[in-house]
Formats: structure tokens, C-alpha cells, sequence
């Protein structure tokens, strides 16, 4: 498991038609474009793919695609988390998980559990299922962080809870993190622009959002990182880096979706409350892209 969950993971983007529809033949191009460019795992249902906004029938259907699409040729990690223990255990459930990989769980948002909190919820939440679980630690959207101490009392008490994907953007944190998980114990980042320096410190690869538009340039880099060649994976990072953050200026998905619009792979539309990047910004995505 450890193995398949390593390197380069895309939090795939839910591809809407004008008409506000999921645009399914383009999730189909999106997910045939990442894993020709290498990526070594997707992950459907993640933040990336505007979950909030989607219908539990929708996210099913979606799921279910995604397993279609991805053809057993890459691992696919299914997102269920929130703030709802109950509705987690019952999407768990309910979703028909049987060719998904592992689940990736965000942390509960907007309620604001303390660090017990936390851990009873993944309790619970671990105990509901035989999947391996990846947590998922976003302080940026959630409003919660979830420590190291309890990440690691977590990989202790549940041998299903396997990793994580630390998006915390606190580097001693991580640091603190990575001295004190289990040998085995998965750590992922969660941005784009820092994979690069966490992997120095240990971390194994990313669930990354970049992977969306530039898969092979972001796996290369990536790949390069994880046998040791931070030379030449530093020139690479350098060259993503405006790209990365023109992709976050005015939040994701709007930056991605406006870059894969631009690769002719799915129209640039979103679900409100979010709505696509200003013009200015759309404009300086791509030219970045044509730079690359």
C-alpha cells in the first residue's frame, strides 16, 4: 500500500458544462491526460473537485467514473471526510468502494474540534470501514489543525489509518511531524509550491493540484526529488513555481480549471460560490502555461 501511494497524486477537478452539469467526457480527458503524463495515483472528491457543491448522488456518479476511467492503471483514493461524523460513517456506507484504493478524509471544518475531537472522530471513522485512510490536515479551509501528537496517537491506535496529507504549510510543524510518525507511516503534502522542500525533510510525495494541468512536468519533478536529485529537480521547481502560484492567487480550482480550459480540456466553469478568475489573472496563466 505504502508503495502505490507514493510520489505524485492529482486532486482531480470536477469538470462542469455551461449548463452546470459534471462535463464527464472531460473528466474522461482529464483523467486519460494525467495518467499519460505519470501521475502515480488520482484522487476523486477531494476539495479540488468542488465537493461541497456536489449532490451525494452526484459524487457517486462521479466516483464511480473515475474507478471507469483510471482502468485499474493507477491507484484511485476516494475523498470522504466533514463535519458530520455521522454522514461520514454513512457515505462510507453507502458508496461503493470496492475498486478504490484508500480514502482520503479532511479534517471536520467549521465546527472546531479540539485535538480529542479530532481523534474521536477518526476513531469512529476508522472503526466504520477496513479501507486504509489517508487524513487530511487543511488549517487554510477547515479552521482546524490537527497536531502532530495526535496524528501519531491516530497511526498508533488504527492500523487502517496509513498516512497523511499534511497541508498545514508549517514547515517546523512538519518537520515535528515527520520525527515523530511510524516507520511506515504515509506523509503526502498538500501544497504544491512547498512538495519540494517538505520531500527534503522526509515527506514522499503530494496530492497535488498543478498535476491537473502539468502532470508530467510536476511528476518529473517529483520523481527526481524521491531518488535524491534535488539538483535537477530544484530547476524544474523554479520553472513551476510562477504557474503555481497564479493557479492559488485567486483560490482553487478557478486557477486550475482556468489553465485546463486553456489546454482545450474542459470549459472553465465553476459552482458557486466559486466563479473563475478575473481576466487579468486568466490571461497570466496562460502565458505561463505557453512559458513552460
Amino acid at each position: 500500500m505504502a508503495k502505490r501511494l507514493k510520489g505524485t497524486g492529482v486532486a482531480l477537478i470536477t469538470p462542469f458544462l455551461k449548463n452546470g452539469n459534471v462535463d464527464f467526457q472531460a473528466l474522461e480527458n482529464l483523467v486519460n491526460s494525467v495518467i499519460r503524463g505519470g501521475v502515480d495515483f488520482v484522487v476523486a472528491l477531494g476539495t479540488t473537485g468542488e465537493t461541497p457543491t456536489l449532490t451525494v448522488e452526484e459524487k457517486k456518479e462521479i466516483l464511480a467514473a473515475v474507478i471507469k476511467y483510471a482502468d485499474s492503471r493507477v491507484p484511485v483514493v476516494c475523498g470522504i471526510g466533514g463535519s458530520n461524523t455521522k454522514e461520514v460513517i454513512s457515505q462510507l456506507d453507502t458508496f461503493e468502494l470496492r475498486n478504490v484504493t484508500a480514502i482520503l478524509s479532511v479534517t471536520p471544518y467549521y465546527n472546531k474540534p479540539t485535538q480529542e475531537g479530532l481523534y474521536q472522530h477518526y476513531k469512529a471513522v476508522a472503526e466504520a470501514t477496513n479501507k486504509p485512510i489517508i487524513l487530511y490536515n487543511v488549517p487554510g479551509r477547515t479552521g482546524c489543525n490537527m497536531l502532530p501528537s495526535t496524528v501519531v496517537r491516530l497511526a498508533k491506535d488504527f492500523k487502517n489509518i496509513i498516512g497523511i496529507k499534511e497541508a498545514s504549510g508549517n514547515i517546523p510543524q512538519c518537520m515535528d511531524l515527520m520525527s515523530k510518525v511510524p516507520e511506515n507511516f504515509i506523509v503526502l503534502s498538500g501544497d504544491d509550491n512547498l512538495a519540494l522542500a517538505q520531500m527534503a525533510i522526509g515527506m514522499e510525495g503530494i496530492i497535488s493540484v498543478i498535476a491537473n494541468c502539468c502532470p508530467s512536468e510536476y511528476t518529473e519533478m517529483i520523481n527526481l526529488a524521491m531518488i535524491n536529485k534535488y539538483d535537477k529537480a530544484r530547476k524544474l521547481n523554479y520553472k513551476l513555481l510562477e504557474l503555481i502560484d497564479l493557479l492559488f492567487v485567486e483560490g482553487n480550482p478557478a486557477g486550475v480549471k482556468s489553465a485546463l480550459s486553456h489546454k482545450g480540456i474542459c470549459e472553465n466553469t465553476l459552482r458557486l460560490p466559486l466563479v473563475p478568475v478575473s481576466a487579468d489573472t486568466d490571461a497570466k496563466i496562460a502565458e505561463a502555461l505557453k512559458a513552460l
